[in-house]
């Protein structure tokens, strides 16, 4: 049977959003995709256009100017209407009804502008939120629709994960992910549970340990038993908990609603109250170029917030632009006023504060006298060259290091899940050696070997990995790298932009600690799991403004609850980035001091901007009301202080 069926199941049991369901084509979805952007893009040239010609060809710019009210007026113009149906008065109707009545007094271009910018604006915003909404969709792309059931007469069959319940059994297949919460019943291997700890380093599994779904199993096979069900997985617990954080995040936009309410409604009923009252208290007429009317309508196109609307987005886009070169991704100015707001900054471990990667630091005999370790050395890099993982790449990495060469084995076998065996010549006598986990290595020793490499294990913070050679034992110790400038990142951060430095880890305390010594960290926590760091990230939000810093999927739920979430971008998962509110495209944690500042100028200029656009408002409204300024130059120095707030902001656009 083929998976179609189980597709559209799959679908309509997954309460996802309808655009992704797989009855849309590719095609339609990229007609659709954007579709505000580019209706706002086509007006934008359109008004350019009807522009240029204005000035010789009245007709043809008449033409293109319907155009432009077309794309960019249709959306708002029905909005508008259901809007005013639900009694919701707000910035967005007065920008509509201002770019429409600027027709009736033959300031359709002025109008136009308006549209085009309005357009753009809600253009961008809709950009945004659907990124925002798409990052729960990819956390269940993680782990796959169908696990491989292993039924009581021994058949494999391939079933839906939804459909799966407590108690049965399913095949891991190398290279799989774990698709179910389970216990290991059969078979050992290696597990990665980067996706879940944030720890990169493999992880040996046997049979009685607990499996997490969102693991990836590397080399061996295995049977797990089922002990959640779908609903209750590991993963569904954290998108559980994303979905919390995202909601209980502030939201800064419902302050700009209020006012522009408020500001929609008092515009409005003035310019009405003016054309009824003005011809009272002025004695003039109601029509005419001198009228009320006219007046009221000049009032109202004086008054609307064109350069009060550019005033915050052209600030914060100029300010993404730059980001951007810098290999910052922003999404949303919101993005940056949070970060200006900070006090405080939290960092995942392993894969943001370090590499991830693994490095060889040390190699020792700590037991017998059969070997020296050159020769020992020989023989391991030997043997893990039949392995692929990050301790084996460790090991091969450090004998090259040291220019030690290749040992002859007769025989080598990958024992999934505990290390490698082989024969080697030692003296001329063929013996039989053995590298992995210590668990691997304690039941072929005799119990003084056995305590000596216990104290050593004891005495080692870092990840390590033993040898055995006849009767002789040797330790590697690895450390995961701290990442390059991490020191005079987190001296400018504390120095400079006065913020206390936490680290948030889920791995153990002696080498969470030892990291945090290096990096010059404040304080640390440790042995965290991903509702620890959402439980401290929230219980710290409420006395201070915190940045979290992470790349895992563990990282998630504290990335959405922080005041604003920074994540990895190369190392980082598809979920953390999507959680976050900013995203380090190069992992250049340097790039957090930088972007601080860019923070703090950019609302310096918008400040500026509303200042200034809400003083040309001040200074046009009042003598366009009665009668001193003509419409045109009305225009003119509403226009010209649009311009002015536009180039104030392009100097964001500097590094």
């Amino acid at each position: 049977m083929t998976k179609g069926p189980y597709l559209f199941d799959e679908f309509f049991s997954s309460d996802m959003n309808e655009s992704l369901s797989p009855f849309l084509t590719s095609s339609s979805k990229w007609y659709s995709k954007n579709l505000q952007l580019r209706a706002s893009l086509i007006a934008a040239v359109a008004l350019a256009l009807a522009f240029a010609l204005s000035f010789f060809h009245k007709p043809l710019s008449s033409f293109f100017l319907v155009i432009v009210y077309f794309f960019a007026g249709t959306k708002a113009f029905i909005d508008t209407i259901e809007d005013i149906r639900n009694f919701e008065i707000n910035i967005d109707v007065l920008m509509t009804l201002a770019a429409f009545l600027s027709v009736l007094i033959d300031s359709a271009l002025e109008g136009g502008l308006l549209l085009v910018l309005f357009s753009l604006s809600g253009a961008m915003e809709q950009v945004v939120e659907r990124k925002s909404q798409s990052a729960l969709y990819k956390l269940r792309q993680i782990t796959p629709n169908f696990a491989y059931v292993l039924a009581e007469r021994g058949n494999v069959y391939e079933k839906s994960i939804r459909e799966i319940e407590i108690g049965t059994k399913i095949v891991i297949r190398p290279g799989d992910v774990i698709p179910l919460d389970g216990v290991v019943r059969q078979g050992t291997s290696f597990v990665n549970l980067v996706h879940l700890t944030g720890e990169s380093e493999p992880i040996s599994k046997k049979e009685g340990d607990l499996l997490q779904a969102g693991s990836r199993n590397l080399d061996g096979s295995l049977v797990v038993e089922v002990l959640k069900t779908s609903a209750e997985s590991t993963l569904s617990r954290i998108i559980k908990l994303i979905n919390e954080a995202q909601e209980t995040k502030p939201r800064v936009q419902k302050v700009l609603d209020r006012f522009s309410r408020v500001y929609a409604i008092t515009i409005i009923c003035l310019s009405f109250f003016f054309m009824l009252v003005l011809p009272f208290l002025l004695h003039i007429t109601f029509t005419g170029h001198e009228g009320s009317i006219y007046r009221g309508l000049a009032f109202l196109i004086a008054a609307s917030p064109c350069a009060i609307i550019i005033a915050t987005p052209t600030a914060y886009l100029s300010a993404i632009s730059a980001c951007a070169k810098k290999g910052i991704l922003l999404k949303g100015g919101v993005s940056l006023d949070a970060i200006a707001k900070c006090t405080m900054i939290a960092f995942d471990k392993t894969g943001t504060l370090t590499t991830g990667n693994l490095t060889c630091t040390e190699f020792k005999k700590i037991y017998g006298d059969s070997c020296d370790e050159k020769e020992a050395l020989s023989i391991a890099a030997t043997l893990e060259h039949y392995a692929n993982h990050p301790i084996a790449k460790a090991i091969t990495t450090y004998a090259a290091e040291k220019e030690i060469l290749l040992h002859d084995i007769s025989s080598a076998k990958v024992v999934a899940g505990y290390g490698l065996e082989g024969k080697v010549s030692i003296q001329g006598k063929v013996q039989q050696v053995f590298i992995g986990n210590p668990d691997y290595i304690i039941p072929k020793i005799s119990p003084a070997a056995a305590k000596a490499l216990q104290a050593a294990i004891a005495a080692t913070p870092f990840p390590i990995c033993t040898l055995l050679i006849h009767s002789s034992i040797f330790l590697f110790v690895f450390v995961d790298e701290l990442r390059p400038h991490i020191l005079q990142t987190m001296d400018s951060l504390r120095k400079e932009h006065h913020m206390q430095v936490l680290m948030l880890t889920g791995d153990h305390e002696k080498s969470a600690k030892e990291v945090a010594t290096h990096a010059h960290i404040d304080k640390v926590y440790y042995e965290l799991k991903p509702e620890d760091k959402l439980r401290i990230v929230s219980e710290l939000a409420i006395t201070h403004s915190l940045a979290m810093v992470g790349d895992g999927i563990n990282d998630a739920p504290a990335l959405a609850q922080a005041t604003v979430g920074i994540s990895m971008g190369q190392i980082g998962s598809d979920t953390a980035i999507d959680a976050s509110d900013i995203v380090l495209l190069k992992d250049d944690l340097s790039l957090i001091a930088w972007v601080y500042s860019k923070a703090k100028k950019t609302i310096s200029i918008v400040k500026q901007n509303l200042s200034l656009a809400l003083g040309v408002i001040c200074l046009v409204t009042t003598p366009a009301l009665l009668g001193f300024i003509p419409l045109w130059l009305a225009v003119i120095l509403h226009e010209g202080g649009t311009v002015i707030v536009g180039l104030n902001s392009l100097r964001l656009l500097k590094k």
